[in-house]
């Protein structure tokens, strides 16, 4: 039976969410380690820490998938410290999969909108010219009000806490966008859209969404966006069922709430 490699995996990966698809501004792809690696085992997280490259290491992993890129600005200097140090370290590559994970058909946001339940769903804004979104529009199986939405969503993700803005009205029509999307919030309001579930708002976010009467549900952006990588390990498992591939153990949302 022919080894898996890292080259397959990612080759892989980029039919499921493809990399020229990923925003500008980002840095996903293969960032550290080579295509003709063998894999017998892979870990999978949100982001690789220290931590995470050591739990990849007692795994016995030779690649790490995550979500946000171990690499984004440019690196001036690495210690023994660095991620990137630690991966090159142990012989473990990275495959990061950010935006092009975001956008894709069963990426972060479909899974998001399967976790809050959602039905109906459809594309919330247009990114480019290939069919892909920027956050998702879908229906709640039933008509909460601002509270028991906000209840609801922290319950559903899994949420140590969260912030909300009440929009006012009974909540039904549901937008969203994992992580940092509070920008899509006009987007919303314009699709009709009573409440609106993102990460990373603004204090004039907050007042424009009163304003607008939307339901603004800060969930957090570990939470949001950790939704995608259970999907993510059973899609891979099913595809290369001679390699391990496990959620990282270590990895939680690194916010608190009193």
């Amino acid at each position: 039976m022919k080894m898996v490699t890292a080259g397959d995996i990612y080759d892989f990966l980029n039919v499921c969410a493809p990399f020229e698809t990923a925003m500008s501004f980002d840095n996903a792809g293969f960032l550290v380690g080579e295509r003709q690696a063998p894999v017998s085992a892979v870990l999978l997280a949100l982001d690789i820490t220290p931590k995470v490259v050591g739990e990849a290491a007692r795994l016995g992993a030779e690649l790490i998938i995550s979500h946000h890129p171990v690499i984004f600005q440019p690196l001036r200097r690495m210690g023994p410290r660095d991620v990137p140090y630690l991966l090159a370290q142990h012989g473990i590559g990275a495959i990061c999969a950010h935006t092009n994970l975001d956008l894709a058909p069963g990426g972060v946001n479909t899974c998001l909108a399967e976790a809050l339940g959602l039905s109906d769903i459809r594309g919330l804004k247009p990114y480019g010219a290939n069919g892909l979104w920027e956050g998702l529009v879908g229906t709640l199986p039933r008509g909460d009000s601002p509270l028991e939405f906000a209840q609801y969503v922290k319950t559903a993700l899994g949420c140590g806490g969260l912030k909300y803005v009440d929009g006012g009205k009974p909540v039904r029509t549901v937008a969203l966008c994992g992580g940092a999307g509070a920008d899509l919030l006009e987007d919303a309001a314009q699709a009709g859209a009573d409440a609106f579930v993102t990460a990373d708002t603004k204090h004039h976010q907050l007042l424009l969404a009163k304003q607008l009467g939307v339901t603004l549900v800060d969930a957090g952006h570990f939470n949001t966006e950790d939704v995608v990588i259970l999907p993510l390990k059973a899609n891979l498992q099913e595809q290369f069922p001679t390699v391990h591939f496990q959620k990282s153990e270590v990895l939680c949302d690194p916010a608190q709430y009193l």
